[in-house]
């Protein structure tokens, strides 16, 4: 009998684990891959190491800050500052065709942005600002109001709300067109008021800290162990059968993979709102060269080709009108660490909008040929908004949403989950919760985040 099972190995489960861990719970992670992590995951192919998800870690603070999603998530794991060995961007960029603002990890180069590109802005983004300040992030009746309007409600100039939005919703938004404002308010804290980060030897890091330390305190991951079914009994559950049909006993499951995914291993049904239809490509280009030879220094652009951003599903299988260009590359690193093993050659990646269920129609022969072409549009179309990469490139590897379907098991391949998130982490069940993406936090920092707040709420006590 274990104390809690989790479902998945990702950032969500593994942090919950060693909180409850920390406390004396025998614990057992299950996860069907082979691997750890989840949607932020990583592996090697033709001798090289690649990451799957990660762009930059959000939610960056300076070594010594007190508070904030970070400092918090290293408090509770018991981690030092240092062992994440994170170096802040460099600067990212949001380019639209006439007007382009840059933004690094101080909310003050934005602002004079702002107030250069949209002089009479300057005093209304400080209001929002305020607003953003002043968001509870527990008010699920405020949590859902629309953002959009919220913000329309600040800025009047249609074309900044575009560009701000930009960012926010490819790094974490499920809703198509609009955002939840608390979604708005969380993901605008992450990335504008705190920033991007990333450790030199990329999310493998992270997660292996993870592992170690949920494995020092004593509990269990089983890889290779998938989840066929929750048991119910009554209004509680008494455990899961694995795919094997093995079954295992617990007093609490904490599932991690997904609102719909979950209430599926319920037998429960599922409707097509409650599942996220955002999913995307992603190429990742090895060039001879680092970026700043061809004179690309920014950490992050995200791009969109007009003056109206649109967020949702393709009709196609992709949708290169708007899309984000990084490179691990332009990060701040220690000089002695530039041209390391850890990163010895050039990377760009870009990731586009893409149509999980048309990319799952297409035979192996069409599956490689449309991943092609889709690649040298996507290419073209980022060209336009940085440096010219495309003949320096020596390497390429590419994923689709058929690549995060079946290494995630997400309905849609649906990388930021279900629309509706569910912030307190219950369910029908009194002794089932859910953390991670559809409890409400995005991104490595948030997904931790996740898994520590539903267990400080639920895990760690004995009201059942």
């Amino acid at each position: 009998m274990y104390d809690t099972i989790i479902i998945g190995a990702g950032m969500s489960g593994l942090a919950a684990g060693i909180r409850l861990a920390h406390f004396g719970q025998r614990v057992c992670i299950l996860e069907r891959h082979t691997t750890i992590g989840g949607l932020n995951s990583f592996y090697r192919l033709r001798g090289r190491n690649y990451d799957v998800g990660l762009h930059a870690v959000t939610n960056y603070t300076p070594r010594g800050t007190k508070h904030g999603p970070l400092a918090r998530l290293l408090r509770q794991l018991r981690f030092r500052w240092d062992e994440f060995d994170l170096s802040q961007q460099l600067g990212s960029a949001i380019a639209f065709p006439n007007v382009r603002l840059k933004f690094n990890n101080d909310i003050e180069l934005l602002a004079s942005e702002v107030a250069t590109a949209f002089p009479q802005q300057k005093d209304n983004f400080q209001r929002l600002l305020g607003r953003i300040a002043d968001y509870d992030d527990i008010d699920q009746a405020m949590f859902e109001v629309s953002a959009r309007e919220v913000v329309a409600g600040e800025i009047d100039d249609p074309l900044l709300v575009e560009m701000l939005f930009c960012p926010l919703m490819w790094y974490g938004n499920a809703r198509e067109h609009d955002m939840d404002w608390g979604q708005f308010c969380i993901m605008f804290r992450s990335i504008y008021l705190e920033g991007f980060a990333r450790p030199i030897k990329g999310v493998r890091l992270i997660l292996k800290k993870l592992v170690r330390r949920f494995r020092e305190l004593g509990g269990e991951l089983k890889l290779r162990c998938g989840v066929k079914e929750i048991r119910i009994d009554g209004e509680t559950t008494p455990g899961v059968v694995l795919d094997d049909g093995t079954q295992l006993a617990g007093r609490r499951v904490l599932s991690s993979a997904g609102w719909p995914e979950t209430l599926k291993l319920c037998n429960q049904p599922t409707t097509q709102q409650q599942t996220g239809q955002m999913s995307f490509v992603e190429a990742v280009c090895t060039l001879d060269c680092l970026p700043a030879e061809l004179d690309h220094k920014e950490t992050i652009v995200f791009f969109n080709d007009s003056d109206e951003f649109h967020w949702q599903r393709c009709n196609d299988l992709c949708d290169t009108r708007t899309g984000v260009v990084c490179s691990p590359n332009n990060f701040d690193y220690p000089e002695s660490e530039i041209g390391s093993s850890a990163l010895p050659e050039g990377v760009i990646r870009l990731t586009a909008i893409a149509d999980h269920e048309g990319w799952q129609k297409l035979n192996a022969d069409t599956y490689a040929t449309e991943k092609q072409d889709w690649y040298d549009r996507l290419t073209a179309s980022a060209v336009r908004f940085v440096p010219d990469f495309r003949p320096r490139v020596i390497e390429t590897d590419m994923f689709t949403p058929s690549t995060v379907r079946r290494f995630t098991w997400k309905e849609n391949g649906a990388v930021y989950g279900a629309p509706q998130k569910r912030l307190a982490g219950t369910t029908h069940l009194k002794n089932l919760f859910i953390c991670g993406t559809d409890q409400g936090y995005v991104g490595i920092v948030g997904a931790i985040i996740s898994g520590i707040t539903v267990a400080n709420r639920h895990l760690l006590t004995d009201d059942l």
